[in-house]
């Protein structure tokens, strides 16, 4: 009987039960009746030799009826392995997209919950910087790397990157002679107190895509985004050069992208009425993002004041998408996460005949076609958000190229929590990449492990999220997508 356990995940909500079925991506409403059937037929306790659970099952006309569709499917993935593993040399030698230059390791702020504070593990601010020579080698790479791709990007790193403008600019000039045809665009992300007349001309040029930092009201901001040297909060400064900025080049600052980096010491109302209320950024777009634990040295603590007024503030923009509130009322912290949930749940949620014998649950990359880093000694990475000092990320060297056996095990994390992989329903949503293994010296299962049960129960409260608006008619605009089924 064990083999005839369909590979499901069983959920409810407010509104009905449902069924995510892993082999076809589909979400299916069941009857209450059904529903405890299949809970029970799944049920580690219940007695493989069960047969009247297991009678029941196969003689139920609305389960016959889905098997009958394709859904409730036994199958799982045989062997982990990504399937870009065969043609990796080939599609790093022709599909990367981006390489983000590490100008400078140094910054004119010491940010508490920066990667660099000394808050994690061996980061630490240096007087470094990079080398123009070694800027153009990075720049070649990425072209003569990306004979597929018709737009590439330059993206500039710190520390921060303006305290290198020269370099900045000199190595935008020789990205754009070296093109060869492919339209070639720039980005970078800064602390915004180093803007002048001469920077912000230079980069609206160049239509450099531009994110600042700025996480709240003075209060908020200052407790931990402070000078080097003084040690005084940097709020006032920046927002003088954006009031600067925004008076005398308003469309260009019409493309800023706002990143707020939420510490859950600070108060979701006083966060939520500053991005709300401040006239400058009213019009602006905010991301936020949550101060990191990968590589941390200590583990920070949740407010549980600001998780239950995060938790209104979703219900509103919930009432807004069903049009019972006005979109106004709603606080620019939150309304990213609909957009994420659309992504998910409709732009990812393909529909699949079953899962394939091979494949790799989802999280990982290919490391370094996407947003590949170089540091400013040259060596490589897959992205900024991993540690310079590990060994393990460490991909290679703009002298040398690519290390592929690095970037083959990496591009494979899957394969050392395999047996677990296998039987996780969400298999094919899982967030998690060799970062969440990285030791420095070493990828470990243990530690992959422990950000499992995290990953499943935020896609099951997504799956609940999306289904509890789909009860209540929310249509997501699109009446081409893989909706609820119901039976």
């Amino acid at each position: 009987m064990n083999n005839e356990r369909p590979f499901i995940h069983l959920f409810y909500t407010k509104g009905g039960y449902y069924i995510f079925d892993v082999n076809t991506n589909a979400i299916i409403k069941v009857e209450k009746k059904e529903y405890n059937l299949l809970e029970d037929l799944l049920n580690k306790n219940t007695l493989l030799n069960n047969d009247f659970i297991y009678e029941e099952y196969k003689e139920n006309a609305k389960i016959i009826s889905l098997k009958e569709k394709g859904y409730l499917s036994s199958k799982k993935t045989k062997e982990i392995i990504h399937p870009i593993s065969d043609i990796l040399e080939y599609y790093l030698s022709s599909k990367i997209k981006m390489i983000i230059l590490q100008v400078t390791q140094q910054c004119n702020l010491r940010c508490e919950y920066c990667a660099y504070s000394g808050s994690y593990i061996n980061r630490k601010h240096k007087n470094v910087r990079m080398s123009f020579e070694t800027a153009k080698k990075g720049i070649d790479f990425l072209i003569d790397n990306s004979k597929d791709i018709d737009e590439v990007n330059v993206g500039f790193y710190g520390g921060e990157p303006l305290l290198e403008f020269e370099l900045v600019k000199k190595a935008i000039l020789y990205a754009e002679e070296v093109a060869e045809g492919k339209k070639i665009t720039f980005s970078f992300t800064t602390n915004g107190t180093l803007f002048t007349k001469e920077v912000i001309e230079f980069l609206m040029k160049h239509d450099v895509s531009i994110t600042i930092s700025l996480d709240g009201p003075k209060e908020v901001h200052d407790m931990n985004r402070k000078f080097a040297v003084s040690g005084c909060g940097t709020f006032e400064k920046i927002t003088d050069n954006l009031e600067f900025f925004k008076n005398n080049y308003p469309e260009y600052f019409k493309k800023i992208l706002f990143n707020a980096v939420i510490d859950y010491k600070s108060s979701f109302s006083c966060l939520s009425e500053f991005f709300t209320s401040y006239d400058v950024l009213k019009d602006s777009y905010l991301i936020t993002s949550e101060v990191s634990d990968e590589y941390s040295l200590e583990q920070r603590n949740r407010n549980e004041d600001y998780d239950v007024q995060l938790s209104y503030e979703m219900f509103k923009m919930y009432l807004a998408k069903l049009n019972r509130i006005d979109n106004k009322n709603v606080s620019k912290l939150v309304t990213s996460y609909f957009d994420n949930l659309r992504k998910k749940m409709i732009t990812d949620r393909l529909r699949k005949e079953s899962v394939n014998d091979k494949g790799h649950h989802g999280g990982p990359c290919v490391p370094g076609a996407q947003r590949l880093f170089m540091d400013v000694d040259g060596n490589l990475f897959p992205c900024e958000r991993v540690s310079e000092e590990s060994d393990v990320m460490r991909i290679g060297h703009i002298n040398n190229g690519f290390d592929y056996n690095k970037i083959r095990n990496l591009l494979n994390i899957g394969k050392i929590t395999e047996a677990n992989c296998i039987d996780c329903w969400a298999f094919d949503y899982c967030s998690l990449c060799a970062t969440f293994a990285d030791e420095l010296d070493e990828l470990s299962a243990k530690k992959k492990l422990s950000y499992c049960q995290s990953v499943r129960y935020s896609l099951e409260d997504q799956l609940k999220d999306y289904c509890m608006l789909n009860e209540f008619g929310c249509s997501f605009d699109d009446s081409n997508i893989l909706r609820v089924v119901e039976v």
